[in-house]
């Protein structure tokens, strides 16, 4: 008898593991995605904007104070981050660049790969750049702008009225609006994901976000312009003679006689980065809609949460504005994870990444394995331990051949021509003094130029259209 009540018991077990492993036993992943966010959030030590809900977000897993985008222009950047392929190895080095006729479509792009693996993959807005949308074959459902395609309704169509205070032309236009959040693409956007977050998933799922604001134009309700009175708007930091000691590779790409000479003469600096602030906040608002609604749901617990922004933004530094240039500013921008039960609540990880790490480490965290073409490596021992050894500096392109390796200490820039940037970020974070040219500091630059990508193939899109997300 005894050894029957064994053999049951036996049998039962084994039923029960079997059961087990055949329930989706994976993580989920909340992908988010902003477009356009530098440094100027509250958990990066900001003390000017106001993001409540991203600094909320952030408390409960690792920040990473030094993140860095591997190119600093949308397209470039989305592809490299979802394909795994840096822009010397895909030849995308611009918004012009079509990559789906480029190598970065000839292999499995991240949803690809998680599909591979038995995840439900949706998404709505902008995850890829929006004039080069992937098949859809990547995606098992896929809204770009969040409005159901097959129901009656439509978004709201009130009048985007600009008010009292707006200023530029075309992409370049900034000011307060007459309309609600809901009116505003990014809602309907949040309100995709929403819908799916209260679903029955019988698989996981891989659900992406892609938030268009605080891209141009800097165009949201008048309550978050409310919230930055003008009188209290700090301009950034910067010195006379901001291109002192920059080459002349590096001030051709700054174009001081473009939207800084523009804003400058007009006397709009400070209610530009009001603009820019407020756009911010806006999209703040929108991730706490997001979150609030996976921690309502069946699946907080058993989510990965990955937040990242393309890249950075200029508001004045080096005469400079928007990205498209290989500075700090343009470079850096938030990332963080929630990874339950590996991340500590309010960790802090100073080591430097770039967003190449993306794809291997989702893949690493969801045990899918990671091909072989990605170029980036995994951080999940940072996750781990944030403290973990790591020696693999943050690399960035910018156009063809021109790249910044950014390490703990030095960021250091070699452009295509020669020319050459090198600043010691423990004494000079504004990067204002140029060391490339001391003789003091030869052995730093040959041991940071190991890590310049050794692909270079040509430009994509050199011979395309000039590009319309500026």
């Amino acid at each position: 008898m005894q050894r029957l009540i064994a053999f049951v018991f036996l049998i039962v077990t084994l039923s029960s593991a079997n059961a087990a492993e055949a329930l989706p036993s994976k993580p989920n992943v909340l992908f988010i995605a902003i477009d356009d966010l530098r440094d100027w959030v509250g958990f990066l030590g900001d003390k000017q904007v106001k993001t409540p809900n991203l600094d909320k977000l952030a408390a409960r897993g690792m920040i990473f104070t030094h993140s860095y985008c591997a190119a600093p222009v949308c397209n470039p950047s989305r592809t490299a981050l979802m394909s795994g392929l840096r822009p010397g190895s895909s030849g995308v080095y611009e918004n012009n660049a079509d990559w789906r006729k480029s190598p970065a479509a000839k292999v499995p792009n991240i949803t690809q790969h998680f599909m591979a693996n038995g995840y439900d993959v949706r998404g709505s807005g902008k995850i890829y750049h929006g004039a080069y949308a992937p098949p859809t074959t990547y995606w098992h459902d896929f809204s770009p702008s969040g409005i159901e395609r097959d129901a009656k309704k439509v978004e709201k169509k009130t009048e985007k009225k600009p008010l009292e205070g707006t200023w530029g032309n075309g992409n370049f236009t900034f000011g307060p609006l007459s309309i609600g959040d809901e009116s505003m693409e990014d809602y309907h956007i949040v309100d995709y994901c929403l819908k799916e977050l209260v679903k029955k998933h019988e698989k996981p799922f891989f659900l992406a976000c892609g938030l268009h604001k605080p891209h141009l134009t800097w165009q949201v309700p008048q309550k978050y312009f409310d919230m930055y009175p003008l009188d209290q708007v700090k301009l950034p930091k910067v010195k006379v003679n901001e291109l002192e000691g920059v080459p002349a590779a590096g001030i051709k790409m700054a174009k001081p006689l473009g939207d800084h000479k523009t804003i400058t003469e007009a006397g709009k600096w400070k209610e530009a980065v009001r603009a820019y602030l407020a756009t911010i906040t806006f999209c703040d608002a929108m991730i706490g809609r997001l979150i609030d609604g996976l921690d309502k749901s069946s699946y907080k617990d058993n989510t990965i949460i990955i937040l990242w922004s393309d890249h950075g933004w200029h508001l004045g530094e080096k005469d400079h504005w928007r990205k498209f240039a290989l500075w700090e500013q343009a470079t850096r921008s938030p990332m963080l994870y929630v990874v339950p039960g590996m991340t500590k609540s309010g960790s802090v990880c100073n080591r430097p990444v770039d967003y190449m790490s993306v794809y291997p480490t989702l893949s690493d965290l969801c045990g899918l394995g990671i091909p072989t073409h990605v170029k980036g490596k995994s951080i999940k021992p940072l996750l781990q331990d944030s403290n973990a050894k790591w020696d693999q500096p943050a690399i960035t392109t910018y156009l063809h051949n021109n790249h910044a390796v950014r390490s703990e200490k030095w960021r250091y820039i070699r452009y295509e021509n020669g020319d050459e940037e090198l600043y010691d970020h423990d004494v000079d974070p504004l990067e204002w003094n140029n060391l490339s040219k001391d003789s003091k500091f030869q052995s730093v630059k040959k041991e940071l130029s190991e890590f310049f990508p050794k692909d270079n193939v040509p430009d994509l899109g050199k011979k395309g259209a000039k590009s319309k997300d500026k």
